[in-house]
C-alpha cells in the first residue's frame, strides 16, 4: 500500500509509535508527522570538545559511553543516584541523574550519544546534572554532521521521533506542492520534497535554513489565502446601501457632542460612512486605545443605518458590559433615543436593552420594539442570537470585543437575512500590524490611537507588597484621598470568593473577604460597594448604577468592569495580585480611570519578586501607557501557539515556524501573493494542493479560533 501525507500514520510507522505521537502531538496522519518540524539542530562539527568546557556555560557534546552505575543514598539507602561516565578521546565528563535507575537499561557502555546542558563541578570533577541526551541508534545521523532536535515528549523521545520521521521519508508519495511554482520560485524556495529532506534530514546548515524558509512562507500563504477567499466572499455579497441624510440623527446628534471628534476619530468615521454607503457588506475591524473614543464614532455609524431605515445592534459579552452600552447611548442621545414617547425629538429612535435575565415584561416590550422596527438600535448579550429574536430591517452588527463571541454565533444573527448586513467588530486590546493581517485577515482594519482632547494620563505604579508594606498602606491612604476630594476608585480581584467558606488555600486575596476587610479596616467609613459575575442581573445593575451615580466610593470587583465601564470621576484603581493578570487586561482595567478631567491612577499590588517573570511583566505595564507597544510584548511573552487560540481549541497551531511578531515582511508579502493568485483564479482550480489545504483550515475548529483570538 502506497504511503501518502494522508495515510493513518499507524500504517507507516507501526501502531506502537503511532499511538505515543497521537497521544502526545495530536498527530493521525503522515502529514501530521511531517509537519513536526525539528525545534532546533545541532552541528556536530560545532560540538565543544570534553578537554575545553568551562564551568558555568551550557555545552553540547558527542560522546560515548564508559561506564554507568547506580548508587544508593539517603536514609536507608532508599535515593537513587546515577553516574554515567563518558568521553570523547580528549578527556571524560560525568554525567548525574537523581531517582532515575532505570536509565541503566537505556544507557550501556559503547554507545555513542549527545548530551546537553550547564557544566558544573563537585568535588573537583567537572559533571553535568540531569543533562538532554539523545543516544545514537545508528551511525548516518553522526555522518551527516546535523542532529536535528525535536519537541518531545516523556513518552517518545526526539530521537524516536526523528527515527519514525525518516522511515516516512524514505517510502511517503504523492507529495503535492501547495505552493504555486511561480510564487516559490520568485522568492527562490525549495520544492516541497526537497525542503522535507533539508528540514529533517540536512547534510549542511544551508539545507534546514532554506527548508525553514520555504515552510515559514507556506503557512503564511496558506492563512493568507483562506482570508483572501473570505475577502472575495464579503465583495461579492450583497447589502443595502446605507448612505448619510443630511439633518438625520446622526447630524443632529454631532451638534449637541460637548466635543469635537478628534482627527484620528473623523478619519475612522469617513472610512465606515464610505463602507456603509456602499452594496457591499462592510466588514471592519476598529481598534483603538482603551478610551479613545471608539463608542462614539460605533454609534455614529449606526444612526447613519437608522437615518437610512435600518435597525443596528450591538453585541456585547456580559451583561454588565451591555446595561453600560445601552445607559451611555440614552445619555447621550437624549430625546433623540425617546421616539415616540412623551418628551421625544421629532424622528427619534428607541434604544433597547435585550439580555437574557430581563423580566418577561421588560424583554416582551423589547422584542415588539425590535420587530417592528421601532427600536433603530437593540443592545444585547448573547440573548439577541436566539431564534425568537426578530429585526425588521438589521443593516449594521457591531460586535464589541470580538474575541469573546465564536463565528457560529456571530454567523446565527448575520445568515438568519437574506440580505447581509455590515459588520463591524470592536476591541479595545490593540492588536500590532502583523497580528491583524494573521487574525483579522478578512477584515479590514481601522485604528484610533490617539485620546481624546482633555482625556487625562493614567499613572501607573507597582506596589511591591512583601518587600514594602508600607506602600500597600499607602495606597489605600491614596484611596481615601481620592475620595476626600469627591472622587471614586475601584479594587480589582481576580477571584470571588464565598464569605459562608472555610478560607481557601490560594494565595489570591478574594473579593468576599477583601470587601469585609477594607470595610472594617484601612476603608473603614467609605461607601463599598461589591460587584461580581454571580450577583443577579438586577443586582449587578443596580451596583453599578449606584457607582455611576456616586452613591457609592469605592468598588470592589472582579474583571466584569474590565471593558465599557465608563464612571469618568473614578480616578483611582487598585489591583490586588496584579501579577495573576496578563499584560492585555491590566491595561484594559487601567483604562476605567482617568476617564474625567482629573488624571488616573493605577495601583499593581504584587507578592512576586524583583526580577520574577511576573514582576518584569507588571514593571512593563508601569512604565507606558501605549497599548500597541504593550500588545507587541504580550504577544511576545506568550507562546506563538495562543496567538490563534490553539490551547484553547485543543488543536495543534497553525503557526510552527511563523512569528507574527518577528516575520511581517514574511506575512505581507504572503498576503499580497495570495490576494493576486485568488483574484486570478478563485476557485483554485489549478491548485488543487493548495485548494485542500485551505478547505481543511477553513472547515477546521482552528479557524474558528483565529476569529476568536
Amino acid at each position: 500500500m502506497a504511503v501518502t501525507p494522508s495515510s493513518k500514520l499507524s500504517s507507516a510507522v507501526g501502531g506502537k509509535d503511532a499511538k505515543k505521537l497521537e497521544a502526545a502531538f495530536g498527530m493521525q496522519t503522515v502529514g501530521d508527522l511531517l509537519g513536526h518540524y525539528p525545534r532546533r539542530y545541532v552541528d556536530l562539527g560545532d560540538r565543544t570538545r570534553l578537554s575545553d568546557l568551562v564551568v558555568g556555560e551550557h555545552t553540547t557534546v558527542v560522546a560515548e559511553v564508559v561506564s554507568a552505575k547506580n548508587y544508593s543514598f539517603g536514609p536507608g539507602g532508599r535515593r537513587t543516584r546515577t553516574e554515567v561516565v563518558i568521553t570523547d578521546g580528549t578527556g571524560r565528563l560525568t554525567l548525574t541523574f537523581f531517582q532515575q535507575p532505570y536509565l541503566l537499561k537505556q544507557v550501556q557502555a559503547g554507545m555513542v550519544g549527545m548530551f546537553s546542558g550547564v557544566v558544573g563541578e563537585f568535588r573537583g570533577q567537572l559533571q553535568l546534572t540531569h543533562p538532554m541526551h539523545n543516544l545514537f541508534e545508528e551511525d548516518s545521523a553522526v555522518e551527516r554532521g546535523i542532529i536535528p532536535i525535536y519537541p518531545a515528549s516523556a513518552k517518545i523521545s526526539s530521537w524516536a521521533i526523528g527515527r519514525t520521521i525518516r522511515v516516512v521519508l524514505d517510502v511517503v508519495e504523492g507529495l503535492d506542492d501547495p505552493l504555486p511554482e511561480d510564487v516559490r520560485l520568485a522568492r527562490d524556495l525549495p520544492e516541497l520534497c526537497t525542503a522535507y529532506e533539508g528540514i529533517h534530514r540536512p547534510r549542511e546548515k544551508r539545507a534546514w535554513q532554506d527548508a525553514q524558509r520555504r515552510f515559514r512562507f507556506e503557512e503564511a500563504f496558506v492563512l493568507q489565502t483562506v482570508f483572501a477567499l473570505r475577502r472575495r466572499a464579503l465583495a461579492d455579497g450583497v447589502a443595502a446601501a446605507r448612505p448619510p441624510r443630511d439633518g438625520g440623527l446622526r447630524d443632529r446628534f454631532l451638534e449637541r457632542l460637548p466635543f469635537s471628534l478628534t482627527a484620528g476619530q473623523q478619519r475612522v468615521l469617513d472610512e465606515l460612512t464610505a463602507d456603509l454607503s456602499g452594496t457591499h457588506p462592510m466588514h471592519r475591524l476598529l481598534q483603538g486605545e482603551v478610551g479613545s473614543g471608539k463608542t462614539v464614532v460605533a454609534l455614529l455609524a449606526m444612526l447613519q443605518v437608522v437615518d437610512a431605515g435600518g435597525q443596528a445592534v450591538l453585541l456585547a459579552p456580559t451583561e454588565v458590559l451591555a446595561a453600560q452600552h445601552h445607559r451611555s447611548f440614552t445619555r447621550m442621545l437624549g430625546d433623540l433615543a425617546a421616539g415616540g414617547m412623551l418628551g421625544g425629538a421629532e424622528g427619534a429612535t428607541r434604544v433597547r436593552l435585550l439580555t437574557g435575565s430581563m423580566g418577561a415584561k421588560a424583554r416582551k416590550e423589547a422584542l415588539l420594539d425590535a420587530a417592528s422596527g421601532a427600536a433603530g438600535i437593540v443592545v444585547g448579550t448573547h440573548a439577541v442570537l436566539q431564534e425568537n429574536v426578530q429585526l425588521a430591517e438589521l443593516g449594521l452588527l457591531v460586535i464589541d470585543e470580538q474575541h469573546r463571541f465564536g463565528v457560529e454565533q456571530r454567523a446565527a444573527l448575520v445568515d438568519r437575512y437574506d440580505v447581509r448586513p455590515h459588520v463591524l467588530v470592536m476591541t479595545a486590546t490593540p492588536i500590532p500590524r502583523t497580528l491583524a493581517m494573521t487574525v483579522f485577515g478578512d477584515l479590514e482594519t481601522s485604528t484610533l490611537d490617539e485620546l481624546p482632547a482633555g482625556r487625562q494620563p493614567i499613572q501607573t505604579s507597582v506596589v511591591p507588597a512583601l518587600e514594602r508594606p508600607a506602600w500597600l498602606e499607602r495606597a489605600w491612604q491614596r484611596v481615601r484621598e481620592e475620595v476626600g476630594k469627591g472622587r471614586q476608585a475601584y479594587v480589582v480581584v481576580s477571584r470571588i470568593g464565598d464569605a459562608q467558606s472555610e478560607p481557601s488555600e490560594d494565595d489570591r486575596h478574594s473579593l468576599v473577604e477583601l470587601h469585609e476587610e477594607l470595610e472594617g479596616g484601612a476603608l473603614h467609613g467609605l461607601r463599598l460597594g461589591m460587584l461580581h459575575g454571580r450577583l443577579a442581573p438586577e443586582d449587578k445593575d443596580a451596583v453599578m448604577s449606584a457607582f455611576a451615580a456616586g452613591d457609592l466610593d469605592v468598588l470592589v470587583a472582579t474583571t466584569v468592569v474590565e471593558v465599557g465601564v465608563d464612571v469618568p470621576n473614578a480616578t483611582v484603581m487598585v489591583v490586588m495580585d496584579a501579577d495573576r493578570f496578563g499584560i492585555s487586561q491590566l491595561h484594559q482595567l487601567r483604562g476605567r480611570v482617568g476617564r474625567g478631567s482629573e488624571a488616573g491612577l493605577c495601583l499593581l499590588v504584587t507578592e512576586s519578586e524583583e526580577g520574577s517573570p511576573a514582576r518584569e511583566r507588571l514593571d512593563a505595564v508601569a512604565s507606558t501607557t501605549d497599548g500597541f507597544e504593550l500588545s507587541r510584548l504580550d504577544v511576545e511573552l506568550r507562546r506563538e501557539g495562543d496567538v490563534l487560540g490553539a490551547r484553547q481549541s485543543g488543536v495543534r497551531s497553525s503557526l510552527r515556524l511563523l512569528s507574527v511578531i518577528k516575520h511581517e515582511d514574511v506575512i505581507a508579502d504572503a498576503r499580497e501573493a495570495a490576494t493576486a493568485l485568488v483574484d486570478a483564479d478563485p476557485a483554485l482550480a489549478a491548485q488543487p494542493a493548495l485548494g485542500t489545504m485551505v478547505r481543511e483550515l477553513d472547515e477546521s475548529e482552528r479557524a474558528d479560533y483565529m476569529e476568536r483570538t
